[in-house]
């Protein structure tokens, strides 16, 4: 777990935002590419949120984001994968 003033260990790199981005207006995903995951944060109910989740990401459950990091958990859907 790591404080609010603290950076998260790598490979967790904090999602930029701006001081409002609450969960009820942004979608946090994740997408595993070449072996890793990378992030993204869109607008909600938006064109690219809907571009996004086509595009095979998935958004991050809210508990699982209150949780912060920890060991590596495969995305819905892709534990096969790997």
């Amino acid at each position: 777990m790591v404080a609010e003033s603290e950076t998260p260990a790598r490979p967790w790199l904090r999602i930029q935002g701006s001081d409002d981005a609450t969960t009820m207006w942004y979608a946090v995903l994740r997408k595993r590419e070449r072996g890793i995951f990378i992030g993204a944060l869109a607008i909600r109910h938006g064109e690219h949120h809907a571009s996004l989740l086509q595009g095979g990401w998935d958004e991050i459950p809210l508990d699982e984001l209150r949780r912060g990091p920890g060991p590596a958990r495969p995305a819905t859907g892709d534990a096969q994968a790997m």
